[in-house]
């Protein structure tokens, strides 16, 4: 098990300033509620996350006692970040790859599996300083949601789940109906509203946001919120 260093004074703490791109956003938060809910399912795992960022949801899968810990993401700024981010906090055997999903970690198993992936339905281009490949999910926001799912039967342990977040108007249920195709369960963990930008939902591709409206999206006058989901995916045997 993995065992962080005494913190030092908050010159330590506060050593690495991440780039404003990799800030954790309200999807972070309610992954790390539903890990630290899980505590449990956490200690002694191998972890991964796919889509690693800022590093800040493997500290967390650290801090809860996970037996190693493992990133990755497309881009190498996240892979610099996480690692100095991991490194600081005492978990300097934390690995950290830069490739596409999968590929870096072929052939290995992970007890638990998190993703905070780009789902949003939009074409591909930066937004609030985020580069493109952390913004767009593709037209139908499923575009690395759908490589995420079919790839979990050959990379999670047989009593492994993973947890990930996932935006209600992309299709729930079509997620659902993909992981049973696949021989595996999928439960709702938590939901919550999150604010939708004016900026963002402009962005949004005009038939999933018709469709979507009143269904997943609520307007109140300029304000916009969306239902999105924590999800934990499993053999179905592991949630009874």
């Amino acid at each position: 098990m993995l065992k962080p260093s005494m913190l030092k004074p908050s010159s330590h703490i506060h050593g690495h300033a991440p780039p404003a791109a990799l800030r954790p956003s309200e999807y972070t938060s309610a992954l790390i509620q539903v890990l630290r809910a899980r505590a449990a399912c956490v200690r002694g795992a191998d972890a991964l996350e796919i889509g690693s960022g800022s590093g800040v949801v493997l500290a967390a899968l650290g801090a809860l006692g996970a037996g190693s810990l493992c990133g990755v993401d497309i881009e190498n700024e996240a892979v610099v970040s996480g690692s100095l981010l991991l490194r600081e906090l005492g978990y300097g055997h934390a690995q950290f790859h830069q490739g596409d999903m999968w590929l870096p970690v072929a052939g290995r198993r992970f007890d638990v599996i998190a993703a905070n992936l780009p789902h949003f339905p939009m074409q591909p281009q930066a937004f609030a300083g985020r580069l493109a490949s952390w913004s767009s999910g593709g037209p139908d926001g499923r575009r690395l949601l759908d490589a995420f799912l079919q790839g979990l039967p050959a990379y999670l342990a047989p009593d492994g789940r993973a947890i990930m977040t996932h935006n209600a108007f992309v299709g729930l249920d079509r997620s659902r109906a993909m992981v049973e195709q696949i021989g595996l369960s999928l439960r709702v963990a938590s939901s919550t509203l999150i604010h939708l930008l004016r900026e963002k939902l402009d962005l949004m591709t005009p038939s999933v946001l018709c469709a979507e409206e009143d269904r997943s999206i609520y307007r109140y006058g300029p304000y916009a919120f969306a239902e999105m989901h924590i999800v934990e995916i499993g053999a179905p045997e592991i949630f009874g």
